[in-house]
Parts: C-alpha cells; structure tokens; sequence
C-alpha cells in the first residue's frame, strides 16, 4: 500500500511547464506522494510565453502532470484552485470559471482553521509584467540565459561533489535593487492582505520561498519548480510550512515521505 502524506492545503506556484528550464518530473512525484483537500495552483502554472516559441512543444510530461491532478480530484476528492499569473495570462478571459472540481480564478480568498487567507500570484504589484510586457519578456530571456548558465555550472559541481549553487539566488540577495524590489513587493502584498481584512497573504511570483511575519499579517510565498522546487502545506493543526523537494534523498519509496515531505523549515 502506498504511503501518502495528507495536507488539508498545499500551494504550488511558478512550476512554468513548457520551459526547458522546469522540473515538472519532479512536481509530478511530489503530488503522487500527497494527498490534500485543497490544491491551490498559483500562477505561471503553464509558461505560455515559452510554449509560443518556435521549436517548444508540448511533451508527455506535461501531460503527466495534469493526469495526476485528475486522478487527485477523482480518487481524493481534491479541489483545485487555479489562480493564474502572468506567464499563463491566456487563461485571463476565462476567469472566472469552474468545471467540476476545478476553479481558474484571478485571486481567490478563503477561510481555514479560523483564519482568512488571500491568494494572488502577485504579478499585479509588478509594474514591469503589468505595464511594460517588451520589458518582462526581455526579462524573462535573460532569466532563461542565466538558468542555462547556472546549469552547466552545476555540472561540473556535481562532479566534484559539491551541493547545488543557485546564481539567480544570489544575485537577488546580493544585488541592492533586487533586494530593494523583493521587500517593496512584500510590503505591497500585505497592504493588499490588510484592505482584505485577511490574516495572511499567499503569492509566487518572484521565486523565493518566504514565510515571514509583518505586525499581524503573515507574508506566505510558495517559491518555484524551476530551482527552488518548493511547495506551501498546511497540516493538520492549521500551521503552514514550506517544504522542499530533494531528489537525491530518494532512498526508496517507504522512506520518501520522511525525507522529502518533512526537510527543515526554510
């Protein structure tokens, strides 16, 4: 018998399947050791502006990836919240919408345990994603190069047995504009949390894990799946975690739960 850890909620967020760059395998392993009552999927879920280039194509996959969404919403009862971003803004004149057990919304608000939280993927606060799209999209090809870089430059760490080193990482916390950017963003967004009169806020986006308290409000943000592979869950006392996905730690499957599902607190 498969062992699968509940959560009454996990988040997952900026996993841009059909970028070479994604670890969409890696997504897919993760929820079929799961099981949860609410999967909110939020933002940049499908990367659209990687899938219109020329030669990108929709792979096997991907597919597999929605296949288990199907079988958690037909085996577990799961609903699933997509609130879509702006890499999957194609999903913009849908919303709002749902199908059976799936909702694509453009934030999404909810009670748990008591308290009000409010979903968005944050590309909102973004002036250069909402206002200057020939910005974003120059952006996000230099993202792609500097990903492209960074994996050849693991490579060759891998083989001298070093650990995994992320160059975007740590030019977001070594570059004082980046830095100044992030904390403006999560400012913006707990304003946000409390014009919602909500007790949390929880986004993506910028693709840095974060839990972190301003006053009152907590500050909530998933990560990605195409370094980070990082997921929100909340157990069963109501309290969030991030958690973290690590391939390496895979021993066998009894013991995966254990080493994937419950690393140190980020």
């Amino acid at each position: 018998m498969e062992l699968r850890t509940y959560y009454p909620t996990i988040v997952l967020s900026d996993i841009h399947i059909g970028s070479e760059h994604s670890k969409t395998e890696e997504v897919t392993n993760f929820l079929k050791h799961v099981n949860c009552d609410r999967l909110i999927l939020n933002g940049d879920i499908i990367d659209g502006w990687q899938l219109q280039k020329q030669g990108k194509r929709w792979k096997n996959k991907h597919t597999d990836f929605f296949k288990v969404l199907m079988k958690m919403m037909e085996k577990q009862g799961t609903e699933i919240i997509y609130v879509h971003g702006n890499h999957d803004d194609f999903l913009d004149h849908l919303a709002p919408m749902t199908f059976y057990n799936v909702s694509i919304v453009k934030e999404y608000l909810f009670h748990s345990f008591g308290k009000k939280y409010y979903v968005t993927h944050g590309d909102i606060f973004d002036s250069v994603t909402t206002h200057m799209r020939w910005l974003a999209r120059l952006g996000d090809i230099g993202y792609t190069f500097l990903l492209w870089v960074n994996k050849i430059y693991n490579r060759q760490r891998e083989k001298s047995g070093k650990p995994y080193f992320s160059l975007s990482q740590r030019i977001k916390s070594k570059v004082k504009s980046a830095v100044s950017y992030i904390s403006d963003f999560e400012k913006e967004l707990v304003a946000l949390a409390v014009s919602k009169k909500a007790d949390a806020i929880i986004c993506g986006h910028i693709h840095q894990a974060t839990d972190r308290w301003y006053g009152d409000i907590r500050y909530l943000n998933s990560g990605d799946w195409v370094e980070s592979m990082t997921a929100l869950v909340q157990n069963e006392l109501g309290d969030w975690k991030i958690v973290k996905y690590n391939s390496r730690q895979q021993v066998s499957e009894d013991t995966w739960s254990n080493k994937i599902l419950y690393p140190e607190v980020i």
